[in-house]
């Protein structure tokens, strides 16, 4: 697709849709919820952000799912 074929999008357009937007918020709460609670159970931290960001990539796949 060459640049003139695309749509124009209006300056005011948002960047994400509400659904998206919704879907990111809470698989970064599932995400931090769970780096945090793997750091208090005494892991490492590198430990405890790998944790976080599988949490994370599984809700993104969970939320879209479910949020109509």
């Amino acid at each position: 697709m060459t640049r003139e074929d695309r749509p124009r999008r209006d300056a005011n357009d948002p960047l994400l849709s509400q659904r998206a937007a919704m879907v990111f918020l809470l698989a970064a709460l599932v995400g931090i919820g769970a780096a945090v609670l793997a750091a208090l159970a005494g892991n490492v931290w590198p430990l405890a952000v790998s944790v976080g960001s599988g949490a994370g990539a599984m809700a993104v796949l969970f939320f879209n799912q479910i949020i109509d």
